[in-house]
């Protein structure tokens, strides 16, 4: 089994070696052939380049060509040339060449005599002027003299700034007296270049770089120079002094019929492609050079992104056949182990069953126990009511004694007025006992309502209703105990959702335990609050009685905890209340805030339409 293993191991090993090798030669031979296709897709766009370039070179010297012609016939310059031309003439010729020059947007313009004297020109009052120049060696001056027109490309002897001159006769009556010769700059073209994303370059006959995108390739030479060369070079000082150095530009083979070059100066390493053209016209020949790089990174990422998917499918295939073997393999260990997986299902269903009716019994009895907790609870409640109520006996007999000791004596005097004739005072008699009997009605009423059950569905409550009437029920229990009553509601409604009579009996609650906390306090106060916002409206029954001893906050809501002494209560009223305001879909809670105990309900506000 080991040996086996050693083998198929070593088996992987070499399918894996050989999958890397051929994965290298895919990415090398792929990347090369990709990096062709990417390089030969930028050949269009270098000819676009290559055409606009040659058509704005072209446009530039036809916009000068025909001007020294013209130039050329003005009288000053033919009178500054005259052997006996007065120094005025020569001033009017220097005059109009720089307004020429300013008027053309030209660099420089100057007229030579017969032997390529510098007569006149545009800068005759700057430090390096060309008057008294001699330029009888320029090719431009020779062609002009024998009667056509001059072109040359240089780089000027005197200013030092290269240029493109045209040159025409200066004429009189036939007679060709002089040149004049018209220098062009070229910087504005060259800086038209810099911006771009190629190189570009301009070549004259001897392959020298004269307009170039980058400043470090002027006067640099594609090629070695011979001597021939340099002599021609020499003679008409058209790049002065300049080395003129061969530029580090290797050829390295073709793409579509288009130069590859390698440029390899210090760390500037980058290969080309070459996309150019001819101007016969001027001699010159135009080159655009694109950088590869961005075609190879492209390849580069397209083989590696082929290289990437074709892994990709061998890892799906090799992932797809051991999924295979996998499978087969758990199907046999599935079908060995479904056997008794079915008898333990069938065991264990048997017991789900057994505690499932088990649990159905249960969940019957917790109802069963919870509809008899509630039907307690209520029971307590109510008896709690009526147990307050048994504590107001003696208090409620006094307040109807008192009303009905009055109706009596006012109906006795009301029948001795009458015996008398004064039906006024026996009017205003009868007005007192119809007072007396509302206020009877209205204190029956109240304990009415306070004694009866409650109804479990809510409706919109007004607070200042409850308080009124838990107020009428618990009132004689302040008067008796002379206990100070601060009442502070806004004067708005403070709607909520509720039942009134529990809302009620929850006030009642709250009330009781203050007056009892109250006992034999000579300064007892008992202050409720209401307040309304952000969406809530609470209450607080505060008092400065002794208040919850410390440790009890978790305990003053269970039902039959009570602080107070035997015989003093059941212990029920606040678990009660704490319960009633929970169904209100709010909260009674215990606040410790100063002296004395301090109860605060809070219940969500009910928004009230506007009138």
């Amino acid at each position: 089994m080991g040996q086996a293993a050693t083998r198929l191991g070593r088996r992987r090993l070499a399918a894996l070696g050989l999958a890397l090798i051929l994965a290298w030669a895919l990415l090398v031979q792929g990347g090369s052939w990709l990096a062709g296709q990417h390089i030969k897709a930028t050949i269009p766009q270098g000819e676009n380049i290559l055409r606009l370039a040659v058509s704005g070179l072209r446009g530039e010297l036809a916009r000068h060509e025909r001007l020294p012609d013209l130039l050329a016939r003005a009288p000053v310059l033919s009178n500054a040339l005259h052997p006996d031309a007065a120094p005025a003439e020569v001033a009017a010729a220097n005059l109009y060449l720089r307004h020429v020059t300013r008027l053309m947007g030209l660099s420089d313009a100057y007229v030579m005599d017969a032997q390529g004297m510098t007569v006149a020109a545009s800068n005759f009052d700057r430090d390096l002027s060309f008057v008294g120049q001699s330029f009888a060696y320029r090719p431009y001056f020779t062609q002009a003299l024998a009667g056509g027109r001059g072109q040359f490309f240089a780089l000027g002897t005197t200013s030092g700034k290269r240029g493109y001159y045209f040159a025409a006769p200066v004429r009189d009556r036939g007679r060709i007296l002089g040149v004049l010769a018209l220098k062009v700059d070229v910087d504005a073209i060259e800086d038209s270049w810099r911006a771009a994303e190629y190189e570009m370059i301009v070549t004259d006959s001897e392959g020298i770089v004269f307009l170039a995108s980058r400043r470090d390739w002027q006067f640099r030479s594609l090629g070695a120079l011979g001597a021939q060369a340099r002599a021609r070079i020499a003679a008409t000082r058209r790049y002065d002094d300049e080395p003129l150095d061969m530029l580090p530009l290797a050829r390295t083979g073709r793409v579509s019929g288009h130069q590859m070059l390698r440029l390899e100066a210090g760390d500037d390493r980058r290969e080309f492609v070459s996309v150019s053209e001819t101007m016969p016209e001027a001699g010159w020949t135009v080159q655009v050079l694109l950088d590869t790089a961005p075609a190879r990174r492209q390849a580069l990422q397209g083989a590696v992104a082929a290289l990437l998917i074709v892994g990709a499918v061998l890892a799906g295939v090799i992932a797809w056949v051991q999924r295979r073997a996998r499978l087969r393999e758990r199907l046999s260990i599935q079908a060995e182990a479904q056997a008794q997986l079915e008898g333990r299902v069938k065991a264990r269903t048997r017991e789900l069953a057994q505690l499932n009716d088990r649990l159905s019994a249960e969940i019957t009895e917790r109802r069963a126990t919870e509809d008899e907790l509630r039907r307690t609870q209520r029971h307590l409640v109510q008896s709690a009511k009526l147990a307050a109520l048994g504590q107001m006996s003696a208090a409620l007999s006094h307040e109807l004694n008192q009303p009905l000791g009055a109706v009596r004596n006012f109906a006795a005097n009301a029948v001795t007025y009458l015996d008398r004739d004064r039906p006024q005072d026996t009017r205003a008699n009868l007005a007192r006992i119809l007072s007396l009997t509302d206020r009877m009605t209205e204190i029956g009423r109240t304990l009415r309502n306070f004694a009866r059950k409650p109804n479990a569905q809510l409706r919109p409550v007004d607070l200042h209703d409850v308080m009124r009437d838990a107020l009428e029920v618990i009132a004689w229990r302040i008067g008796k105990r002379q206990v100070a009553l601060n009442l502070d509601l806004p004067p708005q409604p403070l709607c909520v959702m509720a039942g009134p009579v529990r809302f009620q009996q929850v006030i009642v609650n709250l009330l009781s335990n203050a007056l009892d906390a109250l006992d034999d306090r000579p300064d007892a106060r008992i202050d409720i609050t209401a307040r309304a916002g952000e969406g809530r409206v609470s209450v607080t029954v505060r008092d400065n009685g002794p208040g919850v001893p410390e440790g009890l906050d978790d305990r003053v809501f269970d039902p039959f905890f009570s602080t107070k002494g035997v015989g003093s209560g059941l212990g029920l009223g606040l678990s009660i209340s704490f319960n009633i305001i929970k169904d209100f879909g709010g909260e009674l809670r215990l606040v410790r805030d100063g002296q004395g105990a301090c109860f605060v309900i809070d219940l969500p506000a009910l928004e009230q339409e506007e009138p």
